[in-house]
């Protein structure tokens, strides 16, 4: 009882809220109890004194066990959770490692001692202890949040917290595997197209038509076999493949030898055929899969074809092939077609534009001169989008002889005006180019982009506009010119035609193209060029745009005289500080082209808008257009340049040295491995 009521104890328990109010509160009741009690009887009030004094005593016993068994839970409570967060710290499949400021393991638990087997760890510095595990901490001090990493053969979800020194790593290696084999498992499509099937059957007799057949479809066969492909025959000239991812990263690894094997065995059989090909992945809808393998094949073929795209939706395009000089594989029908389908388009505008590529040469001012005839025949207006600076000279030469003919001097404006006049139902069409951001007025392509035709004769590259009206592009073709002359053979009779310095400049493109029809130059290439000199082209006018002036004769010789040939490739590069025309450099890779033994030329330059410029040119063996590719421009396999900023002509010559190395190596690895 003493205990009970000392002081020291009560004022433990009166701490307590509950039992600090309770009290409280029996102290009020019972003074007002006793008040009025003593006020009316004391007998009374001496009763209500004692029951008071008991009341108390035991609420107040009650709310001490309340009490006691509250303190005991908590401490129970803590007990066990502590327990609990030593027995995690254990045994939780977690690895952890705590380091001091020194970088020594001041401790690691069971999970991660296992990893270490036997190893004295603790006390050691982390670096000491196995370094891979150092780098990633070091990494993980500046990488905020998780990141998987490779470690001891597995793979880790590793954590670093800075402000503790604590490292976790979580073993996902077995969800990792998983992953790995989803994504090796998933579906891949593709279509292989033979480019020049139809023309090459056309006379052959139906013996050989089905022998060929026969034998090309075998050998895919046994490709698709041999890679654990499915392939099936959609058409004679087409068949669809269906594989896994893991299949496909193999066929990469290989460079799709099958093109090798079905040109070169064919070729001895004197039907040479070559093969496109278009593959898409990384997409769980078909629908959007074959659509992504189809737009891939029409890129294989608009690039010349004998090669396979792959490619995911969104993704950068891969290339494997194009080892040949793209083959004559266009119709008079196709032309016809074409020429009929920009007709309808015309008749349904209201107005035309047409424009070049940046700097435009006279291929490309030549077209735009060629579009603007069979719009006037067709009776729109079509303006002719054109900068008012002219870089090079035969331009400028072209220019001061169109001021003699105010028809189309009337319709030739400036990227602004365009703009100005453009409507909702205007057409744009880009000849000699099928890029944004190479076009004279991104400005007017970005307004009139879906009302748009594209007529070129480049390969097509990655960067295309989505949704053009009307795609016009052969590579086997020697120019734009050339295939805008064959439509006038489909435009309206009463229309006027060519006049002289239309066919003048479209018959100079042609021939500045094809270096005077000794190279691309096919039997249509003769056909156009005879139509436009019967049109009126003039030979002595021609000779006059095409002259030189002294600097850039003076300047080309320079750059020949710089030139290093080593083996089949000569490499010339100009001075760092020396700006040299692009038609200088081009001249100068061409004639380089020109001496004994070299196959391949690169022309290395700084230009005017400050960039250094390479024009590559080959004479077959050698695709220069991948090797570009690879520097950011592009063009034909034998013909090919690029633009390179924030570099000197020295690195960018360097730079060049280093690909065209790395690619003889790997030649030289592919051909130990077959």
């Amino acid at each position: 009882m003493r205990k009970f009521f000392s002081s020291e104890n009560w004022l433990f328990y009166l701490k307590h809220p509950a039992v600090r109010w309770n009290v409280v509160y029996l102290l009020v009741v019972t003074l007002i109890s006793l008040v009025l009690a003593f006020t009316f009887n004391w007998l009374a009030g001496l009763l209500v004194l004692v029951l008071a004094v008991v009341g108390m005593t035991v609420s107040l016993r009650r709310l001490r066990q309340l009490v006691d068994d509250t303190h005991e839970y908590l401490q129970n409570l803590t007990y066990q959770i502590q327990h609990g967060q030593q027995e995690a710290l254990l045994e939780m499949p977690v690895g952890m490692i705590m380091l001091n400021a020194r970088n020594e393991i001041e401790w690691i638990n069971p999970y991660m001692a296992r990893y270490f087997k036997l190893e004295h760890v603790v006390g050691e510095k982390v670096g000491t202890v196995d370094k891979q595990l150092a780098d990633l901490i070091d990494q993980g001090r500046a990488h905020q949040g998780a990141q998987v990493v490779s470690w001891r053969s597995r793979q880790f979800e590793f954590l670093f917290q800075p402000q503790y020194r604590v490292a976790y790593l979580l073993d996902i290696t077995k969800y990792e595997e998983v992953e790995q084999r989803y994504r090796q498992e998933r579906v891949f499509l593709g279509n292989i197209y033979l480019d020049n099937y139809d023309e090459l059957i056309q006379g052959m007799s139906d013996s050989d038509v089905s022998n060929l057949h026969n034998y090309v479809t075998s050998e895919i066969s046994k490709w698709a076999e041999t890679n654990h492909l499915l392939m099936k025959i959609i058409d004679d000239d087409n068949y669809l493949i269906i594989g896994h991812q893991a299949s496909l990263a193999e066929l990469e690894k290989k460079k799709f030898k099958i093109l090798d094997t079905v040109r070169q065995s064919t070729s001895q059989q004197n039907s040479p055929v070559t093969l496109s090909v278009g593959i898409a992945y990384g997409e769980d809808d078909l629908i959007k899969l074959a659509d992504t393998a189809q737009d891939n094949l029409d890129l294989a073929l608009g690039r010349g074809g004998d090669q396979v795209v792959v490619r995911a939706k969104d993704q950068p395009a891969r290339f494997y092939g194009g080892k040949t000089n793209p083959m004559e594989k266009r119709t008079r029908v196709r032309a016809r077609m074409i020429s009929q389908a920009l007709q309808e388009l015309i008749d349904q505008a209201d107005q035309l534009f047409v424009m070049g590529h940046n700097n435009p040469d006279m291929d490309s001012l030549g077209a735009c001169l060629g579009i603007r005839r069979i719009a006037e025949m067709n009776g729109k207006q079509c303006w002719i989008v054109i900068s008012d600076q002219h870089p090079h000279a035969d331009i400028q030469r072209l220019m001061n002889e169109i001021d003699n003919y105010q028809s189309i001097k009337d319709h030739i404006i400036t990227p602004d005006v365009a703009l100005e006049k453009a409507t909702a139902n205007s057409l744009l069409v880009m000849v000699d180019h099928a890029k944004r951001s190479i076009t004279i007025s991104p400005e007017l392509y970005d307004q009139l982009q879906n009302r748009l035709v594209i007529i070129d004769h480049h390969r097509r590259g990655e960067e295309f506009p989505e949704n053009p009206l009307l795609v016009y592009i052969e590579p086997y073709a020697s120019s734009t010119c050339e295939l805008i002359t064959e439509m006038f053979e489909y435009q309206p009779r009463e229309g006027e035609g060519l006049n002289k310095v239309e066919a003048t400049a479209m018959l100079t493109g042609i021939q500045v193209d094809t270096k005077s029809f000794t190279k691309s130059a096919g039997t249509r290439t003769f056909d156009a060029a005879s139509y436009l000199r019967s049109a009126g082209a003039d030979g002595m006018m021609i000779q006059s745009f095409m002259k030189e002036d002294p600097r850039s004769f003076m300047d080309r010789n320079h750059l020949i005289s710089r030139a290093e040939i080593n083996g089949q490739i000569a490499i010339c590069a100009g001075e760092n500080d020396q700006v040299y025309g692009s038609v200088t450099t081009a001249q100068a890779a061409d004639m380089l082209l020109s001496v004994e033994g070299v196959e391949a030329s690169f022309v290395i330059t700084l230009r005017a808008d400050g960039k250094v410029g390479i024009s590559a040119r080959s004479a077959g063996d050698v695709n220069v257009q991948v090797l570009m590719e690879k520097m950011g421009g592009g063009g034909h396999l034998a013909n090919a340049a690029t633009q390179i900023s924030d570099s000197t002509v020295d690195d960018t010559k360097q730079e060049l040295i280093e690909l065209l190395q790395k690619t003889a190596d790997n030649s030289s690895q592919e051909d130990t491995e077959e």
